[in-house]
């Protein structure tokens, strides 16, 4: 059942660093691709580009050549080539991504794969495919996800090197266009000229804002309050909705808004004293609950609101007003007739069309908010049909000034490359809708004070205020904002292999598939309504980009019967539902299945619901189900790992194989000639191959919170390399007890470890299991001491143990001295050197902890015996729910490679006379 050559990913990844950079990816903007345009649930591109080369390379133990301590090495030589490869600055060092190109090729005998992702999404997998050097082919259902990444990967390397054909653009840089900085260019002076000609055409719909001093300032944003005439006969005044009064929350500049109701109708004034300003008692008039009048006090509750909606009853008005002051925010109260709403515009060919009946995800239906036209002020709508008219516009004049640029009266070339910048032209028209609608807000937070854009989180809410955005402004939300974040993004691609994009669901493009090599984040079940959502954008791309990308949006709205997504309101019901994506998800991976290559693992992203981090039951079904799933469709799965884009503060039991931000699997088709077994037979074959795995996992430093879910990789390719394990009574195996049986042997293997621990370090391990650091009776100690062929009197004297008045505990890491020396020490336990290690992780930082772990691995030789320990003491603190402790030592095993790292430079006591390679211990 073993296969004869593993890959990487089968056998060991750095998650520390994967998962590090992945997380903190998130905060960079600047050139992120996340920036071209917005899609949901994108995964990192530091996970991607790990887990590809993982997919690719060898593991050293494929290479019957090397010894196991050669091994050990080896692997070490390419977990720190990826430690490298992840770092975010590190993108771009050609360097580097030659040196992993040239480990991918020698494992692939010269010719890898092709990369294929028939869920692309975002792009994120496509595009490091080609940042690696390999041919990248990506597929979507979703037009708005094939327009990203024929925008990454495919139109990029189409134009790389070509200087910008703007008149007179291509003479302003000295050194020449590298990569795709001549299609930055264009994208930036087209998009400077799109904005200048909005300008000029509906400018006047933006007026500026008079400040105290008389003195005119450009606005930022108008700030609207959703309304609603209160329900109390007596009051019935046009109460505003709003979920915040305040509107900037930096110290020395507060600013809040004031309403009052004079005669019968609503006002508002700015306020600034901090004394007066609203508290979580009186902050807003909107909750979850209901909604209070301003005018009367009563509360009204919001299905109210909601039949109002429905009548289309609701109205706005006027709060606030920002303006761009010297180098600070300036809050101004509703003034003027011209900043009073835009009614009556004559738009010609408004996107019209109806949202889809999807109440989980666009909440905005419950309020009768059931068209597209709706989510919008008409000044919006302007702005945004103007701007998509002036892409189509700008096609022709870019396609005319190709055409003088390569000296030719018309080609089929100058007329693709103007196709090329009108896409990336309305990629940015899309991007400011996401800021340009009712549905984004105000955020007065101190270090973001500015818009919300509409999709903060995966779904369409109701907003109460909202903020209207003067997309000509030279703050928060603008126009120059979105070309911007599309331009930095092109001048930081290096463009390799030209890639492929089509539009097709999965199954079509999966069984279409000829040698491709997958890695995938497929949907998963109800997680995401992809295409409800993206019909958001996708009515501005239509109108921008059609007839030309007419092949990708010859639809009304975004195609959604062939998506695979859970949706209880399109497929008849939740069993339909249900129904629907089990079969069709095992029907992509079927088709892969059959058409996979021959010696490489693919891979999967599973994205995983956050209800499901808790609890036991109905919340790891979706994770049973993917699994069995997989194994149905003919594969074995041989590595799952955890990606974690945030660390939770919470540690979660090491038996519970608690999921990560996402997990990785690693599958491989399974044998034809499978044997079948019972389950004694794979209880057995798991106590032979987990054990192996286990210490494979730690040589890589895993961290213990990562262990437990790492280990079902090796685990599951046992189970599922059966064609048939069959319980006592001839049912077959279900995936959730053999999840069960591989914590079990995972548990026992974890415990067999103390074996190799002195006799002072296992007294210790037993008692902390017993005690922690609380005190027990003497006489407990004295009998679990002999047990164990050690001695109260000698422990004491290792300076662990202290035994007084017939009580007795363990010394804590804050009580062990801070002038502690190995040298001097003749009876130096596993468990101090474990303890001394945390204490100045602790307290002194890495580099005394690194002097200890040098110092530690001359005197003792066998720091393997510490991580171990280390591991098995957190497993002890997670199934005692001592979470502070559990994470005490989980940050020692994620320090390890950098403690090693540390330790090796510096000059160490008595490393001669130790006669040791102190490189292998780390």
């Amino acid at each position: 059942m073993e296969f004869r050559k593993r890959k990487l990913i089968e056998v060991s990844l750095p998650l520390e660093a994967i998962n590090k950079e992945s997380a903190r990816e998130k905060s960079i903007r600047h050139g992120h691709p996340s920036t071209l345009h917005l899609w949901w649930a994108r995964r990192p591109l530091a996970a991607c580009r790990a887990v590809l080369f993982a997919q690719l390379v060898d593991d050293p133990s494929s290479d019957p050549a090397l010894s196991e301590e050669d091994q050990i090495l080896e692997r070490k030589r390419l977990h720190n080539l990826i430690e490298r490869m992840v770092v975010w600055e590190n993108t771009n060092d050609e360097a580097l991504l030659e040196e992993a190109r040239r480990e991918i090729w020698k494992s692939c005998g010269g010719n890898p794969p092709p990369i294929l992702d028939p869920f692309a999404g975002g792009g994120s997998i496509p595009l490091e495919a080609q940042r690696l050097g390999l041919e990248a082919h990506a597929s979507d259902l979703n037009p708005v996800a094939v327009l990203i990444n024929k925008a990454l990967i495919e139109i990029p390397p189409k134009w790389a090197g070509q200087p910008p054909v703007f008149p007179g653009a291509a003479s302003s840089r000295i050194g020449g266009w590298p990569g795709t900085t001549g299609l930055a260019e264009d994208v930036r002076r087209y998009g400077q000229w799109m904005r200048d000609e909005a300008e000029t055409r509906i400018g006047h719909l933006y007026p500026k804002a008079t400040l105290p001093d008389g003195s005119k300032a450009t606005v930022i944003a108008w700030i609207w309050a959703r309304t609603v005439r209160c329900p109390n006969p007596a009051c019935r005044i046009e109460m505003p909705l709003v979920r915040s009064w305040w509107l900037g929350k930096k110290k020395g500049k507060e600013a809040y808004v004031v309403p009052s109701v004079v005669g019968g109708k609503v006002t508002f004034a700015i306020g600034h004293d901090v004394s007066n300003a609203p508290t979580k008692d009186n902050d807003g008039t909107v909750s979850r609950t209901g909604a209070i009048c301003i005018g009367c006090a009563e509360p009204v509750p919001l299905s109210y609101v909601r039949s109002e909606g429905r009548a289309k009853r609701i109205g706005a008005q006027l709060m606030a007003i920002v303006a761009e002051g010297r180098r600070r925010r300036v809050y101004l109260p509703p003034c003027g007739a011209s900043h009073m709403p835009v009614d009556n515009l004559i738009i010609p060919e408004v996107p019209d069309t109806e949202l889809a009946l999807d109440p989980r995800n666009l909440w905005i239906s419950g309020y009768g908010m059931l068209r597209y036209a709706e989510l919008f002020t008409e000044r919006q709508l302007a702005a945004l049909v103007t701007l998509c008219d002036l892409a189509r516009e700008a096609r022709d004049i870019v396609a005319g000034h190709a055409m003088v640029a390569s000296h030719s009266r018309g080609d089929d070339r100058s007329l693709l490359y103007a196709d090329a910048i009108s896409g990336y032209l309305a990629l940015a028209v899309s991007r400011l809708s996401d800021y340009s609608s009712t549905v984004s807000t105000w955020m007065p937070d101190p270090k973001n004070e500015g818009i919300r854009n509409a999709f903060a989180r995966q779904a369409l809410p109701m907003t109460w205020d909202y903020a209207e955005v003067n997309p000509f402004s030279n703050s928060s939300g603008n126009l120059d904002f979105m070309f911007r974040g599309i331009v930095r993004v092109l001048y930081q691609l290096r463009p390799g292999k030209v890639g492929y994009v089509v539009q097709s669901d999965a199954a079509t493009r999966t069984a279409a598939a000829r040698g491709e090599l997958v890695s995938t984040d497929p949907p998963y079940y109800d997680n995401v309504s992809y295409a409800n959502l993206a019909d958001y954008f996708y009515v501005w791309l239509r109108r921008a980009l059609a007839p030309r990308f007419n092949s990708i949006f010859e639809t009304i709205a975004t195609p959604k019967d062939m998506e695979l997504v859970a949706d209880p309101v399109r497929q008849g019901g939740p069993l339909a539902a249900e129904e629907f994506f089990r079969e069709g998800f095992e029907q992509v991976f079927r088709r892969l299945c059959d058409n996979a290559p021959v010696g490489y693992p693919i891979t999967i992203y599973y994205a995983f619901k956050q209800a499901e981090a808790s609890g036991e039951g109905s919340a790891s079904t979706g994770w049973e189900s993917l699994l069995e799933g997989l194994i149905r469709a003919g594969w074995a799965i041989t590595g799952t790992w955890p990606i974690r884009t945030e660390r939770g503060g919470r540690m979660r039991d090491i038996g519970s194989n608690a999921l990560a931000s996402s997990v990785v699997l690693a599958c491989r088709r399974r044998q034809q000639q499978a044997a079948s077994t019972d389950r004694r037979g794979l209880i057995a074959y798991l106590r032979e191959e987990l054990p192996i795995a286990l210490k494979e996992l730690q040589q890589g430093n895993i961290a213990p919170v990562d262990l437990a879910q790492a280990a079902i990789g090796p685990g599951m390719a046992v189970f599922s390399g059966y064609s048939q394990v069959t319980e006592p009574d001839g049912s077959p195996m279900r995936v959730r007890t053999a999840l069960a049986l591989i914590n079990q042997v995972l548990a026992e293997v974890l415990t067999e470890q103390e074996g190799d621990l002195d006799a002072d370090s296992r007294f210790a391990l037993k008692w902390f299991e017993q005690y922690g650091w609380d005190e027990g009776p003497y006489g407990t100690a004295e009998t679990l001491a002999k047990a164990i062929n050690t001695s109260v009197a000698g422990l004491e004297r290792a300076g662990i143990f202290r035994a007084r008045a017939g009580k007795a505990r363990l010394i804590t890491p804050e009580e062990l001295p801070d002038d502690y020396s190995l040298v001097d020490d003749d009876r130096v336990a596993v468990w101090e050197v474990v303890l001394h290690l945390v204490k100045r992780l602790d307290t002194q930082g890495i580099d005394a902890a690194a002097r200890f772990m040098a110092d530690a691995g001359a005197s003792r030789g066998d720091l393997d015996a510490v991580k171990e320990l280390a591991y098995l003491l957190y497993a002890i603190c997670e199934r005692r729910k001592w979470a502070k402790q559990a994470l005490r030592f989980n940050n020692l095993v994620s320090m390890w490679s950098d403690l090693g790292s540390a330790a090796r430079s510096m000059p160490v006591v008595r490393r001669e006379q130790a006669e040791i390679d102190f490189d292998a211990l780390f």
